[in-house]
């Protein structure tokens, strides 16, 4: 989302085009786009980006939710990606058709979330759930965490998974905890988080890019 965008990312120079993401050239080896919110807008950005640029490797980057008590502004390194919401009859829950895998890969979590702990900032590793689902709801978010052993829960990340999966780019996911799922005032937590996650995650992007 445009709001979990903090400078140095805000800048750059505007790339026109047919989709009308907002995209920015950051520098020559750098792209930043923001997709929009859920899986479908994210898989779109994916794949117009590597059906034009010679990507080389593909980062999503955001806040979460947190299925764990995890401290707010923790970064989370994903390991792998689900889609908690793809359930197809006959498949396990979070199978994805055509690839037949749940866990989708991500690229050197464990050496990038050792180099944000070595500059002092609050990161682990762990699995990330997506679907198009905000999370109000305690039961579901509970048997998603059991059935899936994930950490962090967001609407994007699983799509831009399989995208780069289907096209053998590599796919890195850095997300920072917002808010808690068992919080009851879930919402609320996440609005008055949100200006100091998205503080934490640039800064965390900025070392792992070296911008």
């Amino acid at each position: 989302m445009d709001k979990e965008l903090a400078p140095p990312f805000t800048g750059g120079q505007p790339v026109d085009n047919p989709a009308g993401l907002p995209l920015r050239q950051l520098r020559e080896d750098l792209l930043v786009c923001v997709s929009g919110v859920g899986k479908v807008n994210a898989a779109l950005a994916a794949q117009f980006l590597m059906d034009r640029f010679p990507i080389r490797e593909l980062w999503n980057a955001g806040v979460a939710g947190c299925f764990r008590p995890l401290a707010v502004g923790t970064l989370v390194c994903a390991t792998a990606c689900v889609q908690h919401d793809l359930d197809v009859f006959g498949d396990p829950p979070g199978q994805v058709p055509v690839v037949e895998r749940v866990f989708l890969p991500c690229a050197r979590p464990e050496e990038d979330a050792a180099r944000l702990a070595a500059a002092g900032l609050p990161c682990t590793t762990g699995v990330v759930a997506s679907g198009d689902w905000f999370g109000r709801d305690l039961p579901r978010a509970h048997a998603i965490r059991d059935r899936f052993g994930a950490l962090m829960c967001d609407m994007e990340a699983g799509a831009a998974a399989q995208v780069c999966l289907r096209n053998h780019v590599p796919f890195r996911c850095v997300k920072v905890v917002s808010d808690h799922l068992d919080n009851p005032a879930q919402y609320q937590q996440y609005q008055a988080n949100l200006p100091g996650a998205v503080a934490r995650l640039s800064r965390a992007l900025e070392l792992l890019l070296e911008v």
